[in-house]
């Protein structure tokens, strides 16, 4: 289970740090203004669905069912039956996206109400109109990529969402150098979402499109009951970032504070991609094992791992992000048309974001354990009440506060979606958390409150004397701070005994315990 979670992480990070780029690049080119606003509110819309659908999101629901139809049937069974939902529901979604079309000034409106009677609304969109043909693609590249996770084959379906990124990294270099109108650039930019779709799309027909065959379009009962199935496991799993797109609603009537939550909260997506994507990936199919098999072991085994996994690198990055807030979003963002103000903005509300982190990550660790039991009604009705406490706070705290207000109104809700996922689980079945995890999991939180201490001394004394320095040395000297918390918390943990490197090469090198594909 660690080696598949260390392959879906990787390819994660790759397309985090490839996302900071692309972002970093957006922040030069638009600022943060009423074009930045106008697209961000769009692409975070987009972005939304795109999540929703291909980051993890399916397992919930898909592989269960696929395994269940290939233990009962075969492979020529679960091989139609994935035809049967990888048609579908792109039939669903191409329709979708023609009556999303015809409406989408509704649609923006409600996403970012204080847009309504200026140009940005216009804007915005026909940004939106421009990115949606990428929906279309989300469907089969969402079924294929769970249907690959099913099968253990996580790098692929780890590292095709690169494209996303290349492609539009690639734009953005251009429009740099063309420097163009910026609305105009914008168009551009939403133009090339649907291409990028479309690449990820071909990469994954061409090593996987023989698992779901032969196509087939179908409402009948077995598929409208996986549809219901599927819906609420979905909306729960984009649950990090519908609490961000509720904020953006709040937001929409501050200037540029749309920007400031948009360019905060991409910083917060990096640990929890690396993290909370990988849970839910490679959790769900573990689980669901354990469960069919009635292996207690295997599930306190794989519940055990996976919240001390969440724990230890959650942790210490909320601490990181809180104490180098200013200097990272300084060395990513401020270039071009991003200020001195937009840094600051933005930092603050990273620090409020960022307390919001370890609940999401929990959220990602519990709630595999309710979808493995076919239970994905749970997870959504704890990110509703999530969503709701955010949007009530925000309308209130954002008055008060502005933007960190939002911030920190979102960072609530996650913990209240938290808290509801672990009482419910707590009444309902229980959860297995075997000895070594109750002895581990109090040392992670000491080794990560020791790094964070020592990590927020060290840049209070050291970073100042380096204001005035060349940005690649501040770069650099940031770097060094980073990489040597990382190695203090390594320490810290060896120390406390949670875990040693002769143990972590270990579990590197062990091979999954079973693989579909044999």
């Amino acid at each position: 289970m660690i080696r598949s979670f260390l392959t879906v992480s990787t390819g994660t990070l790759a397309s985090r740090l490839l996302g900071f780029a692309r972002d970093s690049m957006m922040a030069a080119l638009f600022g943060a203004g009423p074009v930045a606003d106008a697209f961000l509110v769009a692409f975070q819309g987009i972005n939304v669905v795109r999540r929703l659908l291909t980051e993890g999101a399916l397992n919930a629901a898909l592989i269960p069912a696929w395994l269940r139809v290939r233990e009962a049937g075969g492979a020529a069974a679960a091989a139609a039956f994935a035809g049967t939902v990888l048609g579908t529901i792109s039939a669903a979604l191409v329709v979708a996206t023609a009556m999303i079309g015809l409406v989408m000034p509704l649609v923006i409106t409600a996403l970012a109400p204080g847009f309504a009677g200026q140009p940005t609304l216009q804007l915005a969109v026909d940004d939106a109109r421009l990115m949606l043909p990428y929906l279309a693609f989300a469907g089969p590249v969402t079924v294929l990529m769970a249907l690959l996770n099913a099968q253990n084959r996580f790098a692929l379906t780890a590292f095709s969402p690169l494209l996303f990124n290349i492609a539009l990294i690639v734009v953005l270099a251009a429009l740099l150098g063309w420097r163009p109108d910026a609305a105009f650039a914008g168009l551009i930019i939403a133009a090339t979402v649907g291409i990028a779709g479309l690449l990820q799309l071909l990469i994954l027909v061409s090593h996987g499109g023989s698992i779901a065959s032969p196509l087939r379009i179908s409402f009948d009962a077995p598929m409208r009951g996986f549809l219901r199935l599927a819906a609420p496991g979905m909306i729960a799993s984009a649950g990090p970032q519908l609490l961000v797109l509720g904020g953006a609603i709040i937001a929409s009537s501050s200037p540029s504070a749309v920007s400031w939550l948009y360019f905060a909260n991409r910083l917060i997506e990096l640990p929890l991609g690396i993290v909370g994507v990988a849970m839910g990936t490679v959790l769900v199919p573990e689980l669901t094992r354990a469960l069919r098999g009635d292996d207690r072991g295997a599930l306190a085994y794989a519940e055990s791992r996976g919240l001390e996994l969440a724990a230890g690198l959650a942790l210490p990055a909320t601490l990181g992000l809180i104490a180098l807030s200013e200097p990272i979003v300084r060395m990513l963002f401020e270039h071009g048309a991003f200020t001195a103000d937009d840094t600051a903005a933005t930092s603050r509300a990273l620090m409020w974001l960022a307390l919001g982190l370890p609940a999401h990550v929990l959220v990602k660790a519990l709630s595999p354990a309710f979808f493995a039991r076919d239970d994905t009604l749970t997870p959504l009705w704890a990110a509703c009440k999530g969503f709701a406490v955010a949007v009530v706070l925000a309308v209130v705290l954002g008055h008060l506060f502005g933007a960190s207000g939002i911030a920190g109104s979102i960072a609530i809700g996650a913990w209240s979606g938290a808290f509801s996922l672990i009482r419910r689980g707590a009444a309902s079945f229980g959860f297995s958390i075997d000895a070594a995890a109750r002895r581990r999991l109090p040392r992670i939180v000491a080794a990560a409150l020791a790094m964070g201490g020592l990590l927020w001394l060290n840049a209070a004394f050291v970073l100042p004397l380096a204001a005035s320095a060349h940005g690649i040395a501040r770069a650099v000297l940031l770097g060094v701070l980073i990489s040597c918390g990382i190695a203090v918390y390594g320490l810290l943990l060896a120390l406390f005994g949670v875990i040693g490197w002769n143990e972590a090469v270990r579990a590197v090198r062990q091979s999954p315990a079973r693989d579909l594909r044999d």
